[in-house]
């Protein structure tokens, strides 16, 4: 696919190292000399404006596909949008730093005047890592929470400690609750599909997929969860700590947030109904002491500083903090945190990541999730008019892909190698990006 993005930022970087080896990616920005990271990859660098109309008109004739505003600025980023539409037919994706922004674009209002010229799809990243955060730590334990069809199908991401039972254990030994599955797991960074042979090592992140009921089962058998969260502390009032104590506070979850600015302390105490608001700093271990912070069912740090977020984890961690959710602003260092015993580590570029390669490999195959740090994805597809029926075992699948359901009608099947694919089942399958087309041509 060709890609035409707007403004040479880190999310411009994020997106073209993540694509430049499969896709034709231009990158359009005012400066003349792009920063040194951007120099290793081969991408196509044209100096203009992206919301000046005689330079849209000048680069849409690499016949982009896709245009991606990222640029600093998000006035910027609109306009480009709205001008590149004029132009050209073209899908556009808006990337907003401001919450008044993207709560203007997506107002239903907005669909009451719809024209050729309006976005597509607009991303903030705080909104996707406040939806990321909530999602994990609802499940205990897991470090990555994945919801399908309404809820019927889930899919739980855990790592596996050294007192679990399945460390050291082969697949096939264990009688996993009905209706799940593994479909994938990470080891040494590398994501791989299992077979019954497989053994379970400590640390590994297990990717388990299947029927709600099977998925809650497992959680509450295997790894021992008998109850939801009722308490969280956050750490960071800012636009994430806000949005996702409002969250909390709807699902019923007693919560506590500390803010180091004291007007910010006003603001969230003004807008929050029932969390406990405290000015105070979160490195400061006094203080979390006599909160008793290390108490609760789990711990969030989203200040806007890496460094800051990482020394309160291990602060509450030595308080005895159960599970500590952390942001990080990059993979590499979301790496070095898990390292050192950080439960779970988020990042609003990776979020922001997953739902632009979504939209980017939707167009053809729809993607429902982006897993593993982008390693691996869930795919929906229909079996076509021309599938052969046959046995799951008889199906030419490619290598590291796996079918976790079969939607049939009402019905839903979490298949083994002896369940009957037909035409016209919508299956979802858990594969990596590289066999993506050809599991579309399998079930054409």
């Amino acid at each position: 696919m060709r890609l035409l993005i707007y403004g040479a930022t880190d999310t411009a970087y994020m997106i073209a190292s993540h694509l430049f080896t499969d896709h034709d990616i231009t990158l359009l920005d005012p400066s003349p000399e792009l920063p040194d990271k951007f120099q290793n990859l081969d991408i196509r660098h044209i100096v203009g404006n992206g919301a000046d109309v005689a330079t849209l008109e000048q680069v849409t004739s690499v016949n982009a596909e896709l245009f991606v505003a990222c640029s600093a600025l998000d006035e910027s980023n609109i306009i480009a949008c709205w001008s590149v539409k004029k132009i050209v037919d073209i899908d556009t994706v808006c990337f907003v730093s401001r919450e008044e922004m993207y709560t203007t674009l997506m107002s239903p209002d907005q669909y009451s005047y719809q024209t050729n010229q309006d976005i597509d799809t607009v991303i903030w990243p705080e909104h996707l890592l406040t939806q990321d955060i909530f999602r994990i730590v609802v499940v205990p334990d897991a470090i990555d929470v994945e919801h399908f069809d309404g809820g019927q199908v889930k899919l739980f991401e855990y790592r596996i400690k050294e007192d679990s039972a399945l460390c050291g254990v082969r697949i096939m030994e264990y009688t996993f609750p009905a209706n799940c599955l593994i479909v994938g797991i990470t080891r040494d960074e590398e994501l791989f599909i299992p077979n019954g042979d497989t053994r379970i090592e400590v640390e590994d992140r297990v990717i388990f997929m299947g029927a709600a009921k099977a998925l809650d089962l497992l959680a509450a058998d295997l790894f021992e969860v008998s109850q939801k969260i009722t308490t969280a502390a956050i750490i960071g009032g800012g636009k994430v700590g806000y949005y996702l104590a409002s969250q909390m506070e709807q699902a019923g979850i007693k919560v506590k947030i500390i803010e180091k600015d004291e007007q910010r302390c006003l603001f969230l105490a003004d807008k929050l109904k029932s969390t406990l608001v405290l000015n105070g700093d979160g490195t400061d271990l006094e203080m979390l002491e006599e909160e008793d912070v290390g108490a609760a069912d789990v711990v969030v740090c989203v200040t806007n500083n890496d460094e800051k977020n990482l020394l309160c984890s291990l602060l509450v961690k030595q308080l005895g903090a159960k599970r500590v959710v952390t942001r990080s602003s990059s993979v590499h260092k979301a790496t070095l945190f898990e390292r050192v015993g950080i439960d779970v580590v988020v990042s609003p570029k990776e979020s922001a990541l997953k739902e632009l390669l979504s939209h980017l490999y939707a167009k053809d195959l729809d993607i429902l999730a982006m897993v593993a740090g982008g390693k691996g994805e869930v795919l929906r597809i229909q079996a076509g008019e021309r599938f052969s029926d046959g046995l799951v075992k008889d199906v030419a699948l490619p290598p590291d892909s796996i079918i976790a359901t079969v939607q049939r009608g009402k019905g839903l099947i979490v298949p083994n190698g002896n369940t009957l694919i037909r035409s016209g089942d919508m299956l979802k399958i858990f594969t990596i990006p590289e066999r993506t087309e050809e599991i579309k041509a399998v079930f054409a």
